[in-house]
């Protein structure tokens, strides 16, 4: 087992949602904000794409941390919603929001969360992906405005927070929850083995 100034989680990510998650894991944690350029050029899977842009977030935070501060494990993570083969990112704006949630409403769709750990002092660097079925509830164009009125789809892949509001919009989910939310936490506990950090 690592030293416990070794078990320091570095969270690569400005979510509220994030952090609180990083929180259950009882480990000793600090957050990095990552200013990483999100644009991906080439045409590339979903699953590629989390884990990709997961990856830059975490490098990112690696190379702005001091020297006497390049210790721990840098967790980068990024999530989308697919449907129909289309990649929803966050909505432009509420015409945006609109025209996912329309898509959605009545259908089944992939949520697809990346997650990266980089060693902040050698860089050595494992990621991966989840992916859970989300189905969501018919709704008629009135219930998807008062929605957006709330505010809640304006930061959010696909317009929507399945922790938020959102939920009752979801009647059902095929796969693990914690990707929807936007980080998988069972698959980030058996990547953190590969530094010898035990969650449980």
């Amino acid at each position: 087992m690592q030293t416990k100034e070794h078990q320091r989680l570095i969270l690569a990510s400005s979510s509220p949602r994030r952090q609180e998650l990083i929180q259950s894991f009882g480990l000793p944690y600090i957050i990095r904000v990552s200013d990483a350029d999100e644009t991906v050029e080439q045409k590339i899977t979903p699953a590629e794409l989390v884990e990709l842009l997961s990856l830059r977030k975490a490098g990112t935070v690696r190379e702005m941390l001091e020297v006497q501060d390049q210790h721990g494990i840098i967790i980068g993570s990024d999530t989308v919603v697919v449907y129909n083969e289309e990649i929803l990112g966050k909505p432009a704006d509420e015409q945006d929001a609109f025209r996912m949630l329309k898509g959605l409403q009545g259908n089944v769709h992939q949520v697809y969360s990346g997650v990266a750990c980089v060693d902040a002092a050698t860089g050595q660097q494992v990621v991966s992906h989840s992916v859970t079925h989300v189905r969501m509830k018919p709704m008629t164009d009135e219930q998807i405005l008062r929605y957006i009125a709330t505010g809640e789809p304006k930061d959010k892949a696909g317009s929507y927070a399945i922790q938020g509001i959102g939920a009752t919009i979801i009647s059902g989910i095929e796969g693990d929850y914690f990707t929807v939310v936007g980080l998988p936490l069972s698959l980030l506990s058996d990547l953190l083995l590969t530094f010898d950090i035990q969650v449980l």
